[in-house]
Order: structure tokens, then sequence, then C-alpha cells
């Protein structure tokens, strides 16, 4: 007997006869003799008509801790509904169940409203329920702070409270139920050639989820990474009532051991991420302490940077360029503009909001010389610029023209030789 976490998307959820699949699931698993638990999204579309719903009662100071805890009492109610309804399903197929809120458990958080991040679990109530026979069910997505106030841990938390969780119960594997059969080479709808892996390491999917790919948050990964919780990314769109052998070997791996056959690939995935925007602070004097009071000012606003580079310095002056997510970018902007701007002595903030990142990623970069030349060779010659370069140990990116996204994914993921790569060469593909 196994204890595993399963953890299903907001498409699994979306409607009564999903969640009805679901259960179904979730039954066979039990029958087999395993404990499990289940944190389950909120119903597809749910969370963002919630927040849709705040936003027409009130738009303005959408910033104040004050407004963004009111959204988080709002948009928690999303799972709440999910966990309670699988939990009538399962009692419907005659399996024991009980739901939990986050704050029932508890999942212990920070304060920092629709951003918090999970310091604890009390895993006190889950054991007892599990040890009576039963399926726990718990919210994904939110916790409590230590004041008592509902928190949601922002989009794609539901991934992170089932690690969380896994890692906290010490579970036996967390199985990641999503719209999708597993990770791929690169998205499919943009490169029809794209291949599913059958097993990618934790290094490289940490790098993939952190670059855009949209499978994994990457907070969840982080955790899986930190407590070693084994993970698995599978499709909840399979008939439920497959083979558990064959569905426990289904999807991808995250594998925390790297075999030879994983550097036989020198570049095992292309990553992007469209979610962008570019700043750049220009004439900084070039002193000490300069980054600190233009970064420092973006992360006391909870901004999150990425990418950045600093121009060499000409006439005791330079710019300071850096990369923000898109939805912060005019917020990021205003703020520079203002005190930033009187305090560094800078000459100006200018932007751009319609750039974005792409990235190759493997484990094989390290034994291999020669990966990054061959990517700007191969966006030469598609007559594609590059504005910024990052790189890593095993990651190589770039921020270019979003008009040209497509085009570099597709030329890439070519030259590379993802589209035709045999499948025993690689992590799968």
């Amino acid at each position: 007997m196994a204890l595993i976490v399963h953890k299903y998307g907001g498409t699994s959820m979306g409607s009564v006869e999903r969640i009805t699949a679901v259960a179904k699931r979730v039954a066979k698993w039990v029958r087999a003799g395993h404990q499990l638990v289940v944190v389950p999204s909120a119903m597809s579309g749910e969370t963002n008509r919630l927040l849709g719903l705040a936003r027409e009662i009130n738009a303005s100071d959408t910033h104040s801790p004050e407004y963004r805890r009111e959204l988080d009492a709002i948009a928690a109610t999303g799972e709440q509904v999910s966990v309670g309804l699988l939990a009538l399903a399962l009692q419907a197929q005659g399996v024991p169940a009980i739901s939990f809120a986050g704050w029932q458990v508890a999942i212990h958080t920070d304060s920092a409203y629709t951003k918090a991040r999970v310091d604890a679990i009390d895993d006190s109530r889950i054991r007892a329920e599990l040890a009576a026979g039963k399926v726990v069910i718990i919210t994904g997505f939110q916790g409590v702070d230590p004041e008592g106030n509902v928190t949601t841990l922002g989009r794609g938390g539901s991934d992170t409270s089932a690690v969380a969780v896994a890692a906290a119960i010490k579970a036996d594997e967390c199985l990641i139920y999503t719209d999708v059969d597993g990770v791929y080479t690169t998205d499919p709808r943009i490169v029809p050639q794209a291949r599913r892996m059958n097993t990618i390491s934790f290094e490289e999917m940490l790098e993939m989820a952190s670059l855009g790919s949209k499978v994994l948050q990457i907070r969840s990964v982080e955790f899986a990474g930190k407590y070693r919780v084994p993970l698995r990314v599978l499709s909840s769109f399979t008939p439920w009532d497959i083979d558990l052998a064959t569905e426990a070997r289904s999807g991808t791996l995250i594998s925390f051991e790297e075999d030879e056959n994983m550097e036989k690939a020198v570049v095992s995935g292309i990553a992007f991420n469209r979610d962008e925007a570019k700043i750049t602070v220009t004439r900084v004097p070039d002193t000490p302490g300069v980054a600190y009071q233009i970064l420092g000012a973006v992360a006391d606003a909870n901004i999150d940077v990425d990418i950045i580079i600093q121009n060499i310095a000409q006439d005791g002056r330079t710019d300071f360029s850096f990369t923000v997510p898109r939805a912060d970018y005019q917020r990021a902007i205003d703020l520079l503009k203002g005190d930033v701007l009187k305090t560094t002595g800078a000459s100006t903030v200018v932007g751009d909001n319609k750039i974005c990142k792409v990235s190759i990623v493997g484990i094989g970069m390290r034994s291999h010389v020669g990966v990054a030349s061959q990517m700007f060779r191969c966006l030469s010659e598609e007559g594609i610029n590059i504005q910024m370069i990052s790189t890593s140990e095993i990651r190589t990116s770039v921020v270019i023209d979003e008009k040209y996204l497509e085009l570099a994914v597709r030329a890439l993921h070519r030259s590379f030789g993802l589209d035709t790569q045999p499948q025993d060469e690689s992590t799968g593909a």
C-alpha cells in the first residue's frame, strides 16, 4: 500500500461529469489498496469569474493589502466548492471521503495576499482521517496566515499545495493530473512535431517551469526539489478505468536521478514566455549601490525581476535594463519614474512590453560546447535580433521581439534535432 497525492486541475474538475470521472479514478486507486489525498483546483473558469465580480464591485486601489485580503477571501471559495463536490462524488461511489479547506488542515502561509508562500503544514488531521480509512480532499491554492486570514498562493498555486502536502505527509508519489499527457519538448500548439518526454530531470523541469512552461507551476517544482517529492505529470482525460499499472507509468516522470541517456540529448526542450516586459533606466550614475536603489524599490513592490543587464559605463554613467512580468510592467514604470529617478539621478525610464523570452534547456549542455553559438546562429539565419541574453549551466535564454516567438521556437526545435530525435537517445522525447 502506498500513500499517494493526486492533484486535479480546473479542466479536470470542469463539470459534474468530469468530477464524477475523477471520483471513479480515485476510487480505483483506493480499491487497489492505496491511501489517497486529493488536491483539486476550482472548476475551470471559476476563479476568473469570482475575481471579475470583485472588479465589478470595486476596481480602485487594487494593490492595497486591504483589497488583496478580500480578493483572497473571494477567490478561495472556488476550491471549497470543488472539494465538497468531489467528496460527495466519492461517497456516491461508496468510498468514505472528507473535505477540508486550507485553513482547516491547516496550511500555514505568510501574509502576502494573492502571492502567499507556504511556511508549514499541520498534517495531524490528514493522518487521522487517512487512518480512519477516508480519502482526504484538501483545497489547493490557499492557506491561512498567522492572523487567521485566508490567503491564496497565486495562479497555479494548487500545484504548489499538492506538492507541499505530499512533502508534509511524506507521500510515496505526487501525481499531477492535467489536460495534457506529460511534458513535451515544447508547446505542441506551436510545433506539431514536439514529443512527449517519458522522464525529465528535476533540474530541467525547474528551468522549464521558470522559463514559461505552463505544465507545472515553478513553486511546485521548487518544493519537489527541496523535499525530494517524486512527481509525475499525466492526463486526467484518459479513461478512468485504464489499467492501474499502465496509468502509474504514464505521462512524464520528473526524476532526481540523471542517467547517461539524458546527457545524450544536448538540448531536451525549448521553453518560452510571452509574459515579459523590458525596462531600461538610462544614464544611471555608475556608482556603488545604484543597482540596489533601482531593484530594491522594485522588490519592495513585490515585483519579480528576471534578466538583468548593465552596460559598460561611459562618462561615469550607464544604462540598466531588466525584465519583469508584463502584468507588473506599468506599475514598475510608474514606480521608477517617481522616487527612483530622483534618488538615483538617472535620466529617463523607457520600456517595451512587446518582447518575449525563448530558452533552450538540457543537462547535456554541461558536457557539450558551442550550444549557445548554435542557438545564436539559428536565430541569426532567421533574421531574429537578440536584445538580451541570460545563461545558466543547463540553459540559455534570449529576449527577442514578441512577433518572432513562434518562428524562433520552431527554428530552434528543428536546429537541435528535437523534431526527429529517437526516443531512446533522449529524455524520452
